[in-house]
């Protein structure tokens, strides 16, 4: 089972859908047989590489909302980051462009470390307030997770793997998201947002049970139905 995870590092429901996921997968029978496959989206293409004034006032401004009313939003994504066990802290959050983290990424993918990339750049920039736009903050992130300084600082410092980025970001827009976390399994359904534990296991099974008729009949769940555009309970 092949699945492709759309999402961006600055998404606060990617972090919480990425947990989510995680956890109905490692309950999952065939979890060694899926592949999983990070893509990379940009929720706000035109970030500044240096935010002014503070997050509140950011997205206020970008919404078109108050800072009383962002920092309601802010306070929701919150106590939803609490469910899974992720500490959001927005005060001193840094909303930047995540463009160069997504090329970085891309090279930590040729190594085998995208995955564990992905986890330390979301806690980097959700928890401990780090601009994902600065390249030392990124070398040492990198670094963090056992990949070599001067070959991410190279990669960044160059234009490699921004075709890749863009290329991915095209084929977001080809297939029709909208908005991210967006997971295609197998190319054939998507699953859209955070959806709860529970359900992204009921979709993993459903669609075993489809892809593996004869093996997998008796554990068939009728409680979640799959089209060929998406799954759904």
């Amino acid at each position: 089972m092949k699945i492709e995870l759309w999402s961006d590092f600055a998404c606060p429901f990617c972090y919480i859908g990425k947990k989510r996921f995680e956890k109905a997968l490692s309950k999952f029978d065939h979890k060694d047989e899926v592949e999983v496959i990070y893509k990379a989206y940009q929720l706000n293409p035109m970030a500044p590489k240096t935010m002014t004034g503070t997050a509140y006032e950011s997205f206020a401004k970008s919404h078109g909302m108050s800072v009383d009313q962002a920092k309601q939003r802010f306070n929701m994504f919150t106590e939803n980051a609490k469910t899974v066990g992720l500490v959001y802290n927005y005060d001193i959050i840094q909303m930047t462009n995540t463009f160069d983290a997504h090329r970085l990424a891309k090279w930590a993918n040729t190594l085998g470390k995208e995955a564990v990339l992905t986890d330390r750049l979301m806690h980097a920039y959700f928890s401990e307030g780090k601009n994902l736009a600065d390249f030392a903050t990124l070398v040492g992130l990198a670094k963090e997770v056992g990949l070599d300084e001067t070959i991410a600082k190279n990669v960044l410092d160059t234009n490699q793997f921004e075709e890749e980025v863009k290329n991915q970001q095209s084929e977001a827009r080809q297939i029709g998201v909208q908005g991210v976390p967006f997971f295609v399994v197998n190319r054939k359904y998507g699953i859209s947002g955070a959806q709860q534990e529970e359900y992204f296991f009921g979709a993993l099974e459903q669609i075993w049970a489809e892809d593996h008729p004869i093996a997998s009949l008796d554990d068939q769940d009728e409680g979640h139905v799959c089209t060929d555009e998406s799954c759904s309970i």
